[in-house]
């Protein structure tokens, strides 16, 4: 399978270059559709059948598995939507300086997109049949939490063994075995509108009592148990000279273990639950929408064989924690031994030196296919 791969690089590097000049951020439907469209394509032309999930709002979800498929026992999760928004391509299209390739969801995650392709190239092309024993599903929203996916990523995992997730490798080449938890709060007050000059004894700031609740939530954080409570945004007023009526602020909470869940919600609702700035009211609303992904015996177990087939191939495999959510949470809230980080290595994603190291395209796809055949045989 080396020396296909290393056969069709160039062929891979293209396929990735095409992708990376479709804008397909998160809320662009067109543009997502788009890749699932070409992605679709493809995986026809390898004898494999591809579910549509129609969405309205976002793009359409594609599951995939092949014609002869027997049993599937693992499935692989990647997603088509990036952080970017239209035009982004156009200002800056896929390049490539020295070993590096450049390009908006260059590395997060359209190599891996690629990569998935050509692994499962590979094991047909060496007649291997380790790809009729995966699931493929192609979601188009996970850059804003998978809403309209979860669903769908859950009900295809049930039953399976493995869950191999495609984001990509840390720059040292980590694969990622634990990722915290993630909620997404909206904390919102309202006051009463005064002029502050004139009779600002009349007023109820909503700014104020808004001042005192960051303070609180941000005491929630517990960084060396993995609990962190930040209010990244917040907004509220109308003038500099009039008692603010309304603010609002949105909140990020990550947690390490799902058995933290429970006694933070319980203080968030604590917290709001009073006024400190008398007559103004609060209203909370969000949820705890990503569990964590806990090193556990099933993924310990996995990440074994994983690093048994790097060992084989000439890759050496270590493992990270990182405090960052993907669709791997899911798959491993069901009990399901996951491993994350399974694309090729890059860095910078989400900015606009977001790269992918070439020479870690055909390794990392040779990798992946290695472990479907191996996985496949469990």
């Amino acid at each position: 399978m080396d020396s296909f791969l290393h056969q069709h690089k160039e062929e891979m590097l293209h396929y990735i270059e095409e992708l990376v000049n479709i804008d397909s951020g998160s809320y662009d439907k067109q543009g997502v559709d788009t890749i699932g469209q070409l992605l679709k394509e493809s995986y026809k032309e390898l004898g494999f059948n591809v579910f549509v999930e129609e969405q309205g709002v976002y793009g359409n979800h594609l599951i995939i598995e092949h014609k002869d498929a027997i049993d599937p026992n693992i499935i692989i999760l990647a997603h088509m939507d990036t952080v970017f928004p239209r035009g982004t391509a156009a200002e800056r299209s896929f390049r490539i300086e020295g070993n590096r390739a450049y390009g908006p969801g260059v590395i997060d995650m359209k190599a891996s997109q690629v990569s998935v392709l050509y692994a499962i190239k590979a094991l047909v092309n060496e007649g291997y049949e380790g790809y009729k024993r995966i699931r493929i599903v192609l979601n188009s929203d996970e850059e804003i939490g998978s809403p309209s996916s979860r669903e769908i990523i859950e009900r295809e995992a049930k039953g399976k063994k493995y869950a191999l997730v495609m984001e990509p490798a840390r720059k040292d080449g980590s694969l990622v075995s634990s990722r915290r938890g993630k909620g997404n709060y909206t904390l919102i007050i309202e006051g009463k509108a005064a002029h502050s000059g004139i009779e600002p004894e009349k007023g109820r700031s909503a700014i104020e009592e808004l001042a005192h609740k960051i303070i609180q939530l941000h005491e929630l954080s517990d960084h060396e148990n993995g609990i962190s409570v930040n209010v990244g945004l917040i907004e509220g007023g109308s003038s500099a000279n009039t008692v603010s009526d309304h603010a609002e602020a949105q909140i990020d909470v990550r947690i390490k273990e799902i058995g933290q869940v429970e006694l933070l919600e319980e203080r968030l609702d604590e917290i709001c639950s009073s006024s400190d700035v008398v007559g103004t009211k609060i209203s909370l609303e969000g949820e705890m929408n990503r569990p964590p992904m806990e090193k556990n015996k099933k993924t310990r177990a996995l990440l074994r064989i994983i690093q048994d087939v790097g060992d084989e191939i000439g890759v050496e495999i270590e493992d990270t924690s990182t405090g960052g959510g993907s669709d791997a949470s899911f798959t491993s809230s069901l009990g399901i031994a996951t491993i994350d980080g399974l694309g090729p290595i890059g860095g910078n994603a989400h900015s606009d030196q977001e790269y992918l190291v070439i020479p870690s395209l055909v390794e990392r796809t040779l990798l992946l296919a290695t472990i479907i055949e191996r996985l496949s045989k469990k």
